[in-house]
């Protein structure tokens, strides 16, 4: 038997990797077959995922997956970079030798992903790897912590766009440019570098046509 958090839990992760993709029905009676729940707790459970935007509930019409909402998308990308640049600014003057070495072992198992062609899963784990540390190091887990709380269209966005091994590639370089200019402390590079590296493509119309049947309102 399931308990409520975890299926709220696996349903998170299903919509967030898109195995449920933007636009699918999540039914009722095909959930409560499964996790053998009941009606009024597995409600519960909807309105939980609908609370924080991974399913849309409408009255009388059922329950779909979000579509992927861009604007949601830019205020996540606006939030954080606004935080990281000054948390890369912060922490310029007072990276010790043991976080440069954590944040460059983690760019070098990107690398290793990249060349032995794993999953863009494995990719996808590093990248936040290496942003959370940097919160991490500057004492700002609990930031980190709010921006997953409303992160769904911002992921879902952020696996469409690694889905290309180039981007996999650009990536792992701007990382490296991030890392080296800190250590060079160089923090004037730092903020037209990061609205690169978390801006890049969402205004792209090859994009927005791509991924069109994912996209809430897309053109």
């Amino acid at each position: 038997m399931y308990t409520k958090e975890q299926i709220i839990a696996l349903l998170k992760n299903e919509i967030i990797t898109m195995e449920l993709t933007p636009g699918m029905i999540v039914s009722e009676t095909a959930l409560t077959e499964r996790f053998g729940l009941s009606r009024t707790p597995l409600r519960d459970v909807l309105k939980q995922l609908a609370l924080e935007s991974y399913i849309d509930i409408y009255p009388k019409k059922g329950n779909i997956v979000s579509y992927i909402d861009l604007e949601s998308v830019e205020q996540i990308i606006y939030l954080r970079s606004l935080l990281e640049k000054e948390i890369i600014k912060e922490l310029t003057s007072r990276l010790s030798i043991t976080d440069i070495h954590v944040l460059k072992t983690i760019l070098e198992q990107q690398y290793q992903v990249i060349q032995n062609d794993e999953s863009t899963d494995t990719f996808l784990n590093l990248d936040d790897t290496f942003h959370h540390t940097l919160f991490k190091l500057a004492g700002r887990e609990f930031l980190w912590d709010i921006i997953q709380q409303r992160n769904v269209h911002y992921v879902r966005y952020r696996r469409l766009h690694m889905l290309k091994k180039e981007k996999l590639k650009d990536i792992l370089k701007e990382h490296q440019l991030i890392l080296e200019y800190m250590v060079q402390e160089q923090t004037e590079k730092v903020d037209q570098l990061i609205q690169q590296h978390l801006k890049d493509d969402i205004n792209s119309l090859d994009f927005k046509s791509e991924f069109s049947t994912f996209i809430q309102n897309p053109l």
